[in-house]
């Protein structure tokens, strides 16, 4: 008799919790208690009323006439920019930034070497409730037209995973720390060129009497091949200088220690994240880190690549309710009637089902769209990924799953992870698998998730690389996975993050 490895089902409410923030409520004095059940506080919408006549929005599939109104107001051209004094402002003002880096500088055009030509972009940018933050202009190179190994060598740069994010914002709900938030102004005109670049001058810019002369890069410029990793080595360079240690497995992630403080930064390209057990900490190096960047200090961090963020008192409450509002309207589904789960698990998906097939474009569309809603939803992250394995002849059965699951966020886009202060903090982990989920080709399906302290920090789904031959080997296959994880990459930067603070950390399967 085949004896079965133990595993651990993690249930949606041991992560989850559902709220509903204010917008202008103050963080500093907010106070919450989150539910034990994440369902008691789901709210149905009705379902629309039947209608014999279609409105204009319906027929030409504007969701949102100010959002289109807002989206022409942007120039699409220098022509259409210099008509209008906002976007004029924005373009002295890149330019002033490009001038006072000390970016480029007049030279005459080079006889063995092409000449790279700029454009102007425009974008509107907005805060969070929707109204205008700002007017940007941004001075982009045409990057692509240069050649490798003549204009640019190595081009890739290092990011910070969402994993290392989560992490952060856990352990700062952990100690109650305050998270805080840094933009850099332009932050690839920063970057040093090792490669001679020349670039033409950028339009109604020209140097009077120098209209024939070029401009010889000294530093990167947006659009640029090198130009993300010329601006990483230049301010990895400068923390390894301040004195800041960076993780060996998560190089965006930076520590340094004073006494018994800490500072911790997270880098994602020009936005950076830092928290600290000491607010002298914390001034020192907002005062240091404006001095030798152009910097943007957005004070506590609320808004960080489409994740929402709120700081309270007892904790931290992470979410994408906007970008699931903005989701739903896209697909008409904003008044849908919302599902209790994300898929069925009763039905069972392959490639040739005998149904109907649909657009392959649209159906990729519509996948892609609830992807990045995985960075804080697990519960959603296997339904995703089921629906991912179809993308090249989809049926009518793998598009109304994909819409089964939107209905489900109808009803759920207030959602998220709530991390706070936990009396038994640790690095715990849970991992299960099915056993020949996949009709096709018969390989079982493994998920894990880990939780440090009170939510979730990482999470996967996934086909195992082999077939099982059982399902007692089909979590052995899912536990090796999983276990793996802990000793040496994914996790080893949590390790060293962690260590730092002397806790201990276990992992259970």
């Amino acid at each position: 008799m085949q004896q079965q490895t133990p595993s651990i089902v993690v249930q949606e409410d041991d992560f989850f919790v559902s709220a509903n923030p204010s917008s202008n409520q103050n963080t500093s004095e907010a106070t919450y208690t989150p539910s034990s059940s994440a369902t008691s506080n789901l709210v149905s919408s009705p379902s629309p009323p039947s209608k014999k006549t279609k409105s204009l929005n319906e027929i030409y599939g504007y969701t949102n006439f100010a959002l289109m109104s807002q989206i022409e107001a942007e120039p699409r051209c220098f022509e259409d920019a210099v008509k209008e004094l906002i976007w004029f402002k924005a373009m002295d003002e890149e330019m002033a930034a490009i001038k006072k880096n000390e970016t480029w500088a007049l030279a005459d055009p080079p006889t063995q070497k092409e000449v790279i030509g700029v454009k102007w972009f425009y974008k509107t940018k907005y805060a969070t409730d929707g109204s205008i933050q700002r007017h940007k202009a941004r001075l982009v190179a045409k990057g692509y037209a240069q050649q490798p190994s003549i204009d640019y060598n190595e081009t890739y740069t290092l990011v910070a995973r969402f994993d290392t994010i989560r992490t952060v914002l856990a352990l700062a709900a952990q100690y109650k720390w305050l998270v805080y938030q840094f933009d850099v102004k332009s932050a690839f005109l920063n970057g040093e060129l090792k490669e001679d670049v020349y670039v033409h001058q950028p339009q109604g810019y020209e140097e009077a009497r120098n209209e024939h002369k070029v401009y010889k890069l000294k530093k990167a410029l947006y659009g640029l091949k090198q130009a993300p990793r010329a601006w990483y080595s230049r301010i990895d360079t400068y923390f390894l200088k301040k004195g800041f240690n960076r993780s060996e497995n998560e190089h965006t992630l930076y520590i340094k220690s004073n006494g018994n403080d800490i500072i911790i930064v997270c880098l994602y390209v020009d936005d950076l994240i830092y928290t600290s057990s000491s607010d002298l900490l914390v001034e020192e190096f907002r005062q240091a880190m404006m001095t030798e960047f152009e910097m943007t200090d957005l004070g506590l961090l609320h808004y960080f690549l489409g994740i929402e963020v709120t700081q309270m008192n007892d904790g931290i409450f992470i979410s994408q309710e906007k970008y699931v509002s903005n989701l739903l309207d896209k697909w008409k589904m904003g008044n849908c009637k919302p599902m209790s789960t994300p898929m069925n698990t009763n039905e069972k998906f392959y490639v040739e089902d005998g149904v109907e097939k649909v657009d392959a474009q649209s159906y990729r569309s519509l996948v892609g769209s609830p992807l990045y809603l995985t960075t804080i939803r697990p519960n959603i992250m296997h339904a995703v990924g089921l629906i991912s394995r179809f993308m090249q002849s989809p049926s009518k059965m793998h598009f109304g799953a994909a819409k089964r699951i939107l209905r489900y966020l109808s009803g759920t886009r207030n959602y998220g992870i709530w991390y706070t202060s936990s009396s038994n903090f640790g690095l715990v982990g849970y991992t299960d698998s099915d056993w020949a989920g996949s009709i096709d080709d018969r390989k079982s399906t493994l998920g894990y998730v880990f939780s440090l302290g009170s939510g979730a920090v990482l999470w996967c789904s996934k086909k195992q690389p082999i077939i099982s031959l059982s399902s007692t080997e089909a979590e052995y296959i899912a536990a090796d996975i999983f276990t793996k994880s802990l000793p040496k990459g994914k996790f080893q930067y949590m390790r060293d993050m962690l260590g730092i603070t002397l806790l201990s950390i276990k992992g259970e399967c």
